[in-house]
């Protein structure tokens, strides 16, 4: 197996894992992501995706980053959580992991609250920063993912139709 067909296995394997980690809390996705396309680039000689399309890939993964933390920050001070929600609600995350789709809906929400309820809120306090920390998270998540994909469709425009680089 030469050089070039494991960078293309590398490539996909990467590519895959950060799909999969844009939904499963304990990947990184982005960065998986943006390392796969940077393979498969570079498994190319970098001769259809050239340093600017890295370089926007490489912003749209950043901002991507960036935006699912942001967006946990806000909806959990907006409605008054305490950075226990957010540690709370990352936790209920992974350990709704292992329950399934409810385990992934209900996750968040019950380790926010319990994070809330162990530093001696009331339980209406509680609820609404379980409520901003849990809306945080999905939307940083649907802004992570819409990115995701803006990133693999300028791979694939930037590969498929730039003949030189781009």
């Amino acid at each position: 197996m030469g050089m070039n067909s494991l960078l293309w296995a590398a490539a996909l394997l990467l590519v895959v894992l950060g799909l999969a980690g844009l939904i499963l809390p304990a990947l990184p996705g982005i960065p998986l992501l943006f390392l796969g396309l940077v393979a498969a680039a570079w498994a190319e000689g970098f001769a259809h995706v050239g340093a600017g399309s890295i370089a926007v890939l490489a912003l749209l993964a950043l901002l991507a980053w960036g935006a699912d933390f942001a967006a946990v920050a806000f909806g959990a001070r907006r409605f008054g959580a305490t950075p226990r929600a957010a540690w709370g609600a990352a936790a209920g995350m992974l350990i709704g992991l292992f329950f399934g789709l409810p385990g992934i809906l209900l996750g968040p929400f019950l380790g926010a609250m319990l994070g809330e309820l162990a530093g001696n809120r009331s339980l209406r306090e509680a609820g609404m920063a379980s409520l901003g920390a849990t809306l945080g998270l999905a939307i940083g998540a649907a802004v992570k993912t819409a990115l995701a994909f803006v990133m693999l469709g300028i791979f694939l425009v930037a590969r498929f139709s730039s003949p030189g680089g781009g």
